[in-house]
């Protein structure tokens, strides 16, 4: 429908089998198969879900109310009718670094590694979309802003691209670079660089906008892909725009004419003239229809309308630009004749900012301007829809029936295992995710969702006319937002896990106006979401929470036995995957923490049952790569790069009674298994866990 109306055992899991043809070589990554899509990812900075046409603008210009002016996307649109739209996607953090991070990891901030506003932190060593896409026999790229590199300078940095699944690598490393988008002139926000794979290219990169220098870039390398490498084996492009975000500046020309292999933005390679663009004035082009626009600023229609004030259109031309470039990429990709069999996915990191970083003079950039949330309250660093809910774009005429629109809640982490079900493969087991694919292509049945954010910021909610009374000036501070079904839950200024949750149903109140928390029927969901979002995650040194050391609560299940389920899928996996939708080879229930020698995925799954309220710590070790769930949260991840020598453990507080447990073990050697799981808690020293403790 469209939007306007409007666990002594675990259960270990084995890797299901690969398509021998996508991975039946030497470590994956020569195997390629013909129907591989290749896949761009197109990540923007700050745009709005109200800032696009075809989600927004284009009803506000159908209005033709002056007083509410409008821009346009015209590329994006057709992106949109020739694919899909995800008017409910929401992305996994209000702010950039850990939106991106849990973009790249397949994990909600409940398990990240990159949370708050820990600008620059280095990505964990994990599966990547890159890495993935490595496995899958791809070649991968990022190109554009990525800010997760970690300490030192450059080109060594810990967590550089290049080190997180990326063969090829452009752009803007540091996040405060991605704030100036003219690195060689630095004009607002001084001097950046800019670094190919580990070279610093900014002394050549006279006059080069971000937005045009990103687009000429990625255009250079999807041709020489297809053109002058290999065509035959598939690419994964991770191309990150740092706009609409600021400083707003503007582009030196207007768009190049045409688009595509000919035409529209080109690499010229010349330093000092590095693409087509890099002459003339930098900072200084507006699109005429912005530059002579007017609009009714005092609501009176009997009064003359005045001209745009230059920052608003200063940020039309930075979405004008970045649809243009989106515009002579799918142009590219038909005159290449590869957009059949290419999926595109356009999206933004997080709700819509109010920041210009212009110089006086300029009025502020407010969001308002425009309505760049939607229909919706927040904006960037809040957890009301406009701040988290984001526009979503996916085009893969092959597989992806044209002119859908999907009200079917998403989240950010979902492309990992989406990307990686487009390339033939299971996802790994720690994702948090589940694929789009089914959804997107109409081929399967989509899961009930439940989607978790938490964040912390100081400031308060814009208080803004637009805004609903209850949400202006509201203090930030730690926050989460849950959303199950139809319904949200949204907590501001968490003091506790006692505080209440905000209830609302976000389906036929999409601005979150009438709080239904304090009606009877919704006491049971007011307990099941406090409940939820402990069992959801894993407590962050670096990020703490006043309900990192709340007792997590069991589960009241129907009638048990003893021992653990055990599930095994046989086959040859690069990597632990998540075997949900296969059929296993075989079931049966254990009493002892056991695998097999058989190579494959095993899975041991049910109850843990814990003695009483307390701490508990938890390690294991083993001879394979291994996950551990405990409800939904990842207990212990020895899944990446494991050594059998290594013993993973972690410490969470339990209530007594019954918790979900899975155990994911990978076998890869046909040996005798090696898994020791051991505790320790309340008037308990550390020991094996003993078979007592499991159920199913």
């Amino acid at each position: 429908m469209k939007w306007m109306n409007s666990s002594g055992s675990l259960m270990i899991l084995l890797c299901c089998l690969i398509n021998p043809l996508l991975y039946g070589q030497s470590g994956g990554q020569e195997a390629t198969n013909s129907s591989q899509p290749n896949i761009i990812f197109i990540l923007v900075d700050d745009m709005g879900w109200g800032d696009l046409g075809v989600f927004w603008q284009n009803l506000r210009k159908t209005n033709n109310d002056h007083s509410e002016p409008w821009q346009s996307t015209p590329a994006l649109d057709a992106l949109a009718a020739k694919g899909a739209m995800l008017t409910s996607h929401y992305c996994s953090a209000p702010v950039c670094a850990p939106s991106r991070a849990s973009l790249l990891l397949g994990v909600s901030q409940g398990h990240a590694n990159v949370r708050d506003n820990q600008f620059d932190k280095a990505l964990q060593d994990t599966y990547t979309l890159g890495s993935v896409m490595q496995g899958a026999g791809y070649h991968t790229a990022a190109i554009g802003k990525w800010g997760l590199q970690g300490k030192g300078e450059g080109p060594d940095w810990p967590a550089h691209p290049l080190n997180r699944g990326f063969d090829y690598y452009l752009g803007y490393i540091r996040h405060r670079d991605g704030h100036e988008h003219y690195p060689k002139e630095g004009i607002y926000r001084d001097k950046k660089e800019v670094w190919e794979n580990r070279t610093d290219i900014s002394p050549g990169l006279d006059k080069c906008l971000t937005t045009d220098l990103w687009t000429a870039s990625a255009k250079r390398y999807i041709t020489q892909r297809v053109q002058d490498v290999d065509d035959s084996q598939p690419f994964f492009l991770y191309l990150a725009y740092d706009v609409p975000h600021a400083v707003l500046e503007l582009p030196t020309q207007k768009y190049p004419d045409g688009g595509g292999l000919k035409g529209g933005l080109q690499w010229t390679g010349r330093s000092g003239q590095m693409i087509n663009t890099a002459s003339g004035e930098p900072d200084s082009y507006i699109y005429p229809e912005y530059r002579n626009r007017t609009w009714d600023d005092d609501k009176n229609p009997n009064t003359a309308e005045v001209p745009w004030p230059e920052t608003y259109q200063r940020y039309a031309t930075a979405c004008r630009r970045i649809d243009e470039g989106i515009g002579d990429l799918m142009q590219l990709l038909q005159d290449l004749d590869i957009d059949d069999n290419t999926l595109v996915v356009f999206s933004s990191d997080n709700g819509p900012s109010k920041e210009s970083y212009l110089p006086k003079g300029y009025v502020p950039n407010e969001p308002t301007f425009f309505n760049s949330f939607g229909p919706f309250d927040g904006i960037k660093r809040d957890l009301w829809e406009g701040g988290v809910r984001v526009p979503t774009i996916a085009c893969w005429p092959a597989r992806i029936p044209a002119g859908q629109v999907f009200n079917e809640p998403s989240a950010m982490y979902d492309w990992l295992p989406t990307i990686t079900d487009a390339a033939g493969l299971l996802a790994p087991v720690r994702t948090d995710g589940v694929s789009l694919l089914p959804l997107l292509s109409g081929t399967g049945e989509y899961p009930d969702r439940t989607i978790y954010i938490e964040y912390f910021n100081n400031q308060k909610t814009p208080d803004y006319d637009e805004f609903d009374p209850a949400h202006r000036s509201r203090l930030r501070s730690q926050m989460q937002k849950i959303r199950i079904g139809d319904f949200a839950g949204v907590r501001y200024n968490i003091q506790s896990a006692d505080d209440d949750f905000e209830i609302y149903n976000v389906v036929t109140d999409q601005q979150e106006t009438t709080n239904l928390a304090g009606q009877p029927a919704f006491r049971s969901m007011q307990a099941m979401m406090k409940e939820k979002v402990l069992q959801m995650r894993m407590p962050d040194e670096e990020a703490k929470r006043p309900y990192d050391s709340t007792l997590v609560a069991g589960v009241i299940p129907r009638q048990l036995r003893q021992g653990l389920q055990k599930s095994f899928y046989k086959g040859k996996f690069p990597w632990l995957a998540e075997p949900q939708g296969l059929t296993s080879n075989q079931e049966t229930i254990t009493k002892d923490l056991v695998a097999g020698s058989a190579k494959g995925v095993y899975v041991l799954e049910g109850f843990i049952r814990v003695p009483e309220d307390g701490r508990y710590t938890f390690s294991f070790r083993a001879d394979g790569p291994f996950l551990i769930r405990l409800h939904e949260a990842q207990l212990l991840d020895g899944s990446y790069k494991h050594q059998a020598s290594e013993e993973e453990r972690s410490e969470v507080a339990l209530q007594a009674g019954f918790h979900p447990i899975r155990i994911y073990y990978l076998q890869e050697t046909g040996g005798q298994p090696m898994l020791k799981f051991k505790w320790k808690g309340p008037g308990m020293e550390e020991k094996e866990i003993s078979a007592e403790y499991f159920f199913h």
